[in-house]
């Protein structure tokens, strides 16, 4: 009865780690996030052969390293996909005081290699990390666990103290600047204060203050008025990283123009990280699109659907934010390469070349598989016996 109504899978006890975990886990979305991975590897070998030959580097030097940093996200997913929601909410609280002292370090230590923003840490060896891409599931796991408390009787104002929390983390991200991840964090916050039971008025009053903020911004800050002032533009400049993206996407047509035979890669600085999806258009054209479109949504989806009978109000409001937040992150890289969106600097998840965000993304994937695993939810004597008290 208990598996008619809520859909869950029974553990018995005594199970090995593994085969209780592959029983319970959502075995399609990790299907997915297998297949992202390749494709990411696919592109890589195509986008980041020129940038090698242009640093004097073997040819498959980006991709070679984009493999272990792979490997590395796919062992860590795997890792925290067997975690409990206890045991995902001590990994994030821990995880997101290692990020936020790292994101106070910025504006002395950090970097911008170039390109307007001190987003990264430099390390040893030539290394760099961003550490923003790992405070995105870790602060969505925190405000969860806050959340999911002021639902308790008698608990603490949780809603309140992520709400300060959301405010704090999205003023240093916007000092970096980088208004793009400050986006990010804001959606998934205010997704998760939506599911936990926050009056819409609320919402929209967050949404006023978050345009109150990017007008502020389009004052203050030249990178982001040259990004709006792009993105605005009655004309796309064929020079620019927006012109050259359009360009090949127009050329890819349906089947694209074949493999290793599109031209964006030579010409497109970030053709191998923000805009990889214009090298994905030009040689395997709409079909290589859909499919990538197709693993996003199939993640995104089928976690929604099991979220819904998960009576953990952890597991429950955290893995919708997470889920929405990788979903919105894909749409976001994909909505700037047409021109739908500004430029914000921001990946796509496990395609796009990087350490920090391909391992970000496995730690990500990794919370997520582990809140969607079937659990069993109690008899449903108990619901029903609720339900007369």
């Amino acid at each position: 009865m208990t598996e008619m109504v809520f859909g869950t899978t029974p553990v018995r006890a005594g199970d090995p780690i593994l085969p209780r975990w592959w029983r319970t886990v959502d075995r399609w979305s990790l299907a997915c996030v297998l297949g992202l991975f390749a494709v990411g590897l696919l592109l890589g070998l195509a986008a980041s052969v020129p940038l090698a030959e242009k640093n004097g580097l073997p040819q498959f030097y980006y991709v070679s390293r984009q493999a272990v940093f792979g490997a590395m996200a796919l062992g860590v997913m795997l890792v925290v996909s067997t975690f409990s929601p206890r045991q995902v909410r001590r990994l994030g609280v821990l995880c997101f005081a290692v990020a936020m002292a790292a994101i106070l370090l910025l504006p002395f230590i950090g970097t911008d290699f170039g390109k307007g923003a001190v987003r990264w840490l430099r390390l040893p060896g030539g290394m760099s990390v961003q550490p923003s891409e790992f405070l995105k599931p870790c602060f969505v796991a925190i405000c969860a666990w806050f959340m999911a408390a002021s639902q308790e009787v008698g608990g603490p104002p949780g809603r309140a103290y992520s709400a300060v929390l959301a405010g704090v983390v999205v003023v240093l991200l916007a000092l970096q600047p980088d208004f793009g991840q400050a986006s990010l964090v804001l959606f998934s916050w205010c997704v998760m204060y939506f599911i936990a039971g926050a009056p819409l008025y609320l919402l929209f009053g967050v949404l006023g203050m978050a345009m109150m903020g990017g007008v502020f911004a389009y004052g203050a800050s030249d990178h982001f008025a040259r990004r709006i002032n792009g993105f605005l533009a009655a004309e796309v400049d064929p020079r620019t990283q927006l012109g050259y993206a359009t360009n090949a996407i127009q050329e890819g047509g349906f089947f694209g123009v074949g493999v290793g035979e599109g031209s964006v890669k030579w010409s497109l600085p970030d053709a191998h990280t923000d805009f990889i999806i214009a090298v994905a258009a030009e040689e395997y054209g709409l079909i290589l699109v859909l499919i990538i479109i197709a693993l996003y949504a199939t993640i995104v989806i089928r976690s929604l659907l099991r979220l819904q009978n998960e009576r953990d109000p952890f597991a429950r409001i955290a893995g919708t934010g997470l889920a929405c937040a990788f979903g919105v992150q894909a749409l976001i890289n994909m909505g700037v390469a047409v021109r739908l969106l500004p430029a914000k600097g921001m990946t796509l998840p496990f395609i796009s070349y990087g350490g920090s965000s391909v391992i970000a993304s496995g730690i990500a994937a990794g919370m997520l598989l582990a809140l969607t695993r079937t659990r069993p939810q109690g008899r449903i004597g108990d619901v029903l016996g609720r339900g007369r008290g």
